[in-house]
């Protein structure tokens, strides 16, 4: 049998795909897949319609451009699935699962260095950094360094993570080097699965109360859009730290800019926002208590290859018939980013 027919897809151009699959990823596809020329522009369905009724396999990264059934099913009647080289799927795999084609995500992928990052700010948070480096500036070193003596550090304090989904069970696994309480708010995690962390499953409001750093991986959805309010933010303690790398339409960001603003000690370290970027004139762009980042925490540089290389041995798997890791059902995407 010759070799099956695949092709890459995203508005982001062969730019986009070559740096979420390297050279040697291409190349290991290459060995086992046809490519045809990449599909770049949608206008490409209609003039090229003839050559994509071969296509089995897509493989995309962000920019992927969503398409109905109808569409997927006269371009590719032959598609079996598509790999996505990047996190969220929300936006486009409902109608090719409804086709019967099965959709995998590099999600895990996206996840190691959001973790890493993540991991990075509860070590400094908990050093103070965010408020000493203020301090300093603000009042000058001896204040500064007397203020900085009362932080409790990282030692056996506690630290919520908000949401146990891929990112933030990532993140439980890189604390554990540390001697953390860990707290956790996930209704969707079940109590032996909490054992198994070491964490201590609680509400949301103890999280705010009791953690001196607190960070979000909640999945974006309607559920958990303006979830945090400031009901919660309100009970932060004094030193406290707000990390957001998950999503900015998940908290009520002038209930957080109030809160900032009441209790200046308090510090926001957010990679997101809602909308992104922040509106001119708000609050987060004066506050000397935020920190912004562009969203950072996700893949970027050559961190973005790893995508890539994590949906070509998808791919292996998928065709040689043995398990896949991170197939998308229907299912998880009522709870997934």
């Amino acid at each position: 049998m010759g070799q099956k027919t695949a092709v890459f897809m995203t508005l982001g151009g062969q730019e986009a795909i070559n740096k979420a699959y390297d050279q040697e990823t291409r190349n290991t596809l290459g060995e086992r897949l046809s490519f045809l020329e990449g599909i770049y522009d949608r206008d490409q369905l209609k003039t090229r319609r003839a050559d994509l009724q071969k296509v089995v396999y897509i493989f995309s990264t962000w920019g992927m451009f969503p398409l109905k059934e109808d569409q997927i099913r006269d371009s590719f009647p032959k598609l079996k699935a598509v790999f996505y080289a990047a996190g969220s799927v929300q936006g486009f795999a409902k109608p090719y699962l409804a086709c019967g084609v099965h959709v995998f995500s590099a999600f895990a992928a996206n996840a190691v260095p959001v973790a890493e990052y993540v991991t990075a700010q509860i070590l400094l948070a908990g050093k103070g950094f965010y408020l000493a480096q203020r301090l300093y500036r603000i009042k000058g070193y001896p204040q500064a360094r007397e203020y900085m003596g009362k932080m409790p550090g990282n030692y056996g304090e506690k630290v919520g993570i908000i949401g146990a989904g891929t990112i933030g069970k990532l993140v439980i696994s890189y604390l554990r080097n540390y001697k953390y309480r860990i707290l956790v708010f996930d209704p969707f995690l079940p109590q032996e699965e909490a054992d198994r962390l070491g964490v201590e499953k609680c509400d949301l409001n103890t999280i705010f109360e009791e953690c001196l750093v607190i960070s979000n991986h909640l999945a974006n959805n309607e559920q958990t859009r303006g979830m945090m309010t400031y009901e919660q933010f309100s009970r932060m303690r004094p030193n406290a730290v707000f990390l957001n790398t998950g999503r900015g339409a998940q908290l009520v960001e002038d209930d957080l800019a109030r809160a900032l603003s009441e209790v200046p000690t308090r510090t926001a370290v957010l990679d997101v926002t809602f909308p992104e970027p922040v509106k001119p004139g708000h609050p987060f762009l004066t506050l000397e208590n935020v920190f912004l980042t562009p969203h950072i925490a996700g893949s970027i540089g050559e961190e973005v290859a790893r995508m890539g290389q994590y949906m070509a041995e998808e791919y292996e798997a998928f065709a040689s018939g043995t398990p896949c890791r991170y197939e998308i059902t229907e299912e998880m995407l009522k709870t997934m980013a």
